[in-house]
């Protein structure tokens, strides 16, 4: 066979993040299981005191609890009526919506924020909410340029967190300053008055990221 000859190298079309049937179905038992475990704990109850109650025995729920098994319907509604929950319950975990958002360097939208001034510059780098968690998220990437000045400080509800990427701020939390340098991170109640007091080296960048309960 000469080289024209070569039969050509198949094309890979597989996406290596979708799942065969069957991952599936043990992606399902594993949330299921875990799902009966927590109901279990929550009530106080022992595998052994559930298998009283279930008729079932106890290492059939051992193997339910740790994922190794697909329980029948039936035994899913024993399992429900033992511990006096929904049986759809034992499914939140596997159809519980999961977010990402990607933003690609750049491509934050820039805003203005109450009580910033020229030249600070606020990229809100992506954001989740409303996901059952009961907690919006928001992260920002912060740039102090040459010609920022110091504002006032800001106040608002939710924990907030500062990893410091480049520069040098003193960051003022409530009546303390905090030296920021790269690699530096605070953690703090966004509740008290915060934000840069001495801009030591600039340009300064830093992530901060704000988490503050949903307002249904």
């Amino acid at each position: 066979m000469n080289e024209n000859d070569k039969v050509p190298a198949p094309k890979l079309t597989q996406d290596p993040h979708s799942m065969r049937s069957g991952e599936r179905e043990k992606v399902l038992e594993i949330a299921i299981g875990r799902e009966v475990r927590a109901r279990r704990k929550q009530q106080n109850t022992t595998v052994a005191e559930l298998a009283r109650v279930t008729g079932l025995s106890i290492g059939m729920l051992s193997k339910i609890e740790n994922g190794n098994t697909s329980p029948s319907l039936t035994t899913l509604q024993l399992l429900a009526d033992a511990l006096s929950v929904p049986l759809t319950s034992f499914f939140r975990q596997f159809e519980e919506r999961r977010e990402a958002v990607h933003t690609r360097a750049g491509q934050g939208v820039e805003l203005d924020r109450e009580g910033t001034r020229a030249n600070h510059q606020y990229s809100l780098l992506g954001h989740i909410g409303a996901n059952g968690s009961g907690v919006i998220v928001e992260p920002y990437l912060i740039t102090l340029t040459a010609e920022s000045d110091v504002f006032p400080t800001f106040q608002h509800g939710g924990i907030e967190t500062i990893y410091m990427l480049e520069g040098e701020v003193d960051y003022r939390h409530g009546d303390r300053v905090y030296p920021l340098k790269p690699g530096d991170t605070l953690f703090f109640d966004a509740d008290a008055p915060h934000g840069p007091e001495h801009l030591v080296r600039l340009p300064a960048r830093y992530l901060s990221v704000i988490s503050y309960p949903q307002v249904n």
